[in-house]
């Protein structure tokens, strides 16, 4: 099943997506798309609905961001061979772990705004994982019995934060409006194998990452076990597993993002993302 959610920026409705890709409101049936949802017994009596039962929603809503109420926003960098290649940095022993705060999530096609003083900011496709039940000190064997399903994420990165500015990398990863997720929430059953499915970002009209899920280095059960040994997931939770080659740092010149410019982003069965860059302006 898709699910979404739709309508104005803190007041989004769950909905399910139909057969013909029309939107089904879900609100009267749960509260939301969020961890209480994906835990509880209501995923499996919706999963179990005809989408075509349920009222469609008025005119052409805004999507918002897949997942509601986000405990954490994990991320995991240079996680995908080919570009660790292109960065000129050897893959790491261990997953590289950083958060993202959940401040930086918005929906799929909201404008991304380019922090103030921003020189160099960029574009990251990336597939999420999206915990369904808690996990603490699992087994890789079992981790994928504890991801509901996934989505895309745009891991958008100011490089300048990021690395000139000393400490982790958080601060160059959080920004507002630097975690467009969506459009849709994909469960597991519509996905035979997260690790080959192709994955784009082109800014522009212009294809820069044009890459695979089948080169992640540390895969998507190895992250969740790793993860869970040293945090506790929670239903609700993200986990970005990393980009493939084709980030703005890794052109010749390197290339960052305008007001004007326009990401679209996609991963097989996952749907795409379109934003647009604006200035900041408060």
């Amino acid at each position: 099943m898709k699910f979404l959610r739709f309508g104005p920026p803190g007041q989004e409705k769950p909905g399910v997506l139909d057969a013909e890709g029309g939107i089904r409101d879900l609100s009267g049936v749960i509260g939301d798309i969020d961890g209480s949802f994906l835990a509880g017994p209501d995923l499996a009596k919706v999963m179990a609905m005809d989408p075509a039962s349920l009222p469609k929603a008025d005119g052409a809503p805004r999507i918002g961001p897949c997942v509601g109420s986000i405990p954490k926003f994990i991320c995991v960098g240079l996680n995908f061979t080919d570009h660790a290649e292109e960065t000129g940095q050897p893959m790491p022993s261990h997953p590289l772990i950083f958060a993202k705060a959940t401040s930086a999530v918005c929906g799929p096609n909201d404008d991304v705004v380019i922090p103030r003083g921003s020189e160099k900011t960029d574009w990251e496709v990336e597939l999420a994982l999206v915990i369904g039940k808690r996990a603490s000190y699992v087994e890789e064997v079992e981790a994928m019995d504890y991801v509901a399903g996934y989505c895309i994420a745009n891991d958008v990165s100011e490089r300048s934060y990021q690395f000139d500015y000393a400490g982790q990398w958080t601060k160059g990863k959080s920004c507002d409006t630097f975690g467009p997720l969506g459009p849709w929430l994909v469960t597991k059953d519509e996905i035979a194998d997260p690790q080959a499915l192709g994955m784009y970002c082109a800014v522009n009209g212009h294809k820069y990452q044009n890459g695979s899920s089948s080169t992640m280095f540390f895969k998507a059960a190895h992250l969740v076990s790793h993860i869970s040994e040293f945090m506790t997931l929670e239903p609700g939770d993200i986990i970005s597993t990393g980009t493939p080659p084709g980030v703005g740092a890794g052109q010749n010149p390197q290339v960052f993002l305008k007001p004007g410019d326009v990401m679209e982003l996609g991963i097989d069965g996952l749907g795409v993302q379109r934003q647009t860059c604006v200035a900041w302006t408060r």
